[in-house]
């Protein structure tokens, strides 16, 4: 309420406060313009503008020749994604919304007519362990081009020794390199249960160790979703449902999008002239 009286400038501060606001709250968002304009074909702009993400933090590193050898003979493309529950979809509302057909939704936009499977071979509750024990049956005699394999969430949660799991996590990616599979691993997420475990920061530098020493991909989820929460494109609610682990269909949706994005650089890595046949 103004007081009568009052200078006309005073009454009229607010509104220019506002616009500055507005015009540094756009130059924010410009910033993440050249990933934004990537998400996806035809983008629901609400959604993709929600999350955007810089370029940087959604680098996979690596190149992923097999894919790009599928891609550049026309397909087909085949992708396993195998991890624990948020992998399978704990959280989200219907089996459609889990990160894994989302993706697939996400590729098929930037890739039309492409032949293109994304196998979803989560298990709620699983370690590395117990993936391990799976790779021939769900991963290997699946014959994919891509692995994605999101580890280790389970066992920060459950304060598991981080050293065995780093080693199992290197086991596993030798096994699927040694299969000449491209492999992209996927850390933690930015979620309430997982940033109260103590550990949670060094598992997130052990899975990165692996992915560096290995020459494979790693998607940085952890980092994508706080970049999310810290640019406050996005809330934590938005992202995270009520038990504070899993991700919701619009979390999933989110770093779909964001995953489908890292994939299509990645597979541009090559040049033309050396992904012109599979082998």
């Amino acid at each position: 309420m103004t007081t009568p009286g009052a200078p006309l400038r005073d009454r009229h501060a607010r509104p220019r406060t506002r616009g500055r606001r507005a015009a540094v709250l756009s130059a924010a968002l410009l910033s993440l313009v050249p990933f934004l304009a990537g998400l996806t074909a035809t983008p629901d702009p609400v959604k993709a503008a929600a999350c955007a993400v810089s370029v940087q933090t959604a680098d996979l590193a690596v190149p992923l020749p097999r894919s790009a050898r599928a891609l550049a003979a026309g397909g087909p493309l085949r992708i396993v994604a195998i991890g624990s529950s948020s992998t399978a979809g704990a959280g989200a509302s219907k089996a459609e919304h889990s990160y894994p057909a989302r993706l697939a939704e996400h590729l098929g936009a930037r890739y039309p007519g492409l032949a293109l499977t994304v196998l979803n071979k989560g298990a709620n509750g699983e370690t590395g362990p117990d993936m391990l024990k799976r790779f021939r049956r769900d991963v290997l005699d699946e014959a994919p081009d891509l692995v994605i394999w999101q580890v280790a969430a389970n066992t920060v949660l459950r304060g598991d020794d981080p050293d065995a799991a780093e080693q199992v996590i290197r086991s596993g990616v030798r096994t699927l390199k040694d299969a000449g599979l491209d492999v992209v691993l996927m850390d933690l997420q930015y979620a309430p249960a997982m940033l109260a475990k103590p550990r949670h920061e060094e598992m997130e530098e052990r899975i990165a160790r692996v992915a560096a020493e290995e020459g494979v991909g790693l998607f940085h989820r952890y980092a994508v979703m706080r970049q999310w929460v810290e640019t406050r494109q996005a809330a934590m609610g938005d992202l995270v449902g009520p038990d504070g682990i899993h991700q919701n269909d619009f979390g999933y949706d989110c770093v779909a999008r964001t995953l489908a994005a890292s994939l299509h650089d990645a597979f541009s890595l090559r040049t033309a002239a050396t992904v012109t046949a599979r082998p």
